[in-house]
């Protein structure tokens, strides 16, 4: 189960940072999730699988870990490039975590958010978010990763002047 709270933010916070990372994160179905992830830290990436339910403050999350072999075959089914993040974690000043995201960083629609994960639904409503953390985003609809994936996908098909091919990036 996950529980979190979403903040937009417009820049990384001037905090600890615990680590730094590039990702990349593209999805086969938004309803309900089926994301696929790779996370490079320091040139070492690992890759999940992730299957998302209903909710926003609260909902099931299942992550599996995959080769990278698959992770490449699954890219080759989506239907577009997956989105980029530049994606830090920082230690916030009560001892919870904060993961910073800059997504498509450049790109049209770019955007940075914040989350932060809890142990309960009392922890996560107890939680006085620190000034930085702009605006909370948790339980606003559209303003869920799966949802910006289909907003880039519908910019990107309609920028092709209805042909239902898009170009993608050549994977090993």
């Amino acid at each position: 189960m996950e529980i979190e709270r979403k903040f937009l933010i417009t820049e990384f916070p001037a905090l600890p940072e615990l680590l730094k990372a590039d990702v990349e994160q593209g999805y086969l179905c938004v309803k309900p999730v089926v994301r696929i992830r790779k996370k490079t830290t320091k040139g070492v990436s690992d890759y999940k699988l992730c299957f998302k339910g209903k909710g926003t403050l609260v909902r099931e999350e299942i992550e599996l870990d995959i080769e990278e072999n698959i992770y490449e075959r699954l890219c080759g089914l989506l239907e577009m490039d997956p989105v980029r993040k530049d994606f830090r974690v920082y230690l916030l000043p009560d001892g919870h975590r904060l993961e910073c995201s800059r997504v498509d960083p450049g790109e049209e629609g770019e955007f940075m958010y914040a989350e932060v994960e809890f142990d309960s639904v009392e922890e996560a409503s107890s939680f006085i978010p620190p000034d930085f953390l702009e605006k909370e985003v948790t339980d606003i609809p559209g303003m869920s990763m799966g949802s910006y994936w289909e907003t880039k996908r519908a910019r990107v098909f309609s920028s092709q002047e209805g042909s239902p091919k898009i170009e993608k990036n050549e994977r090993k």
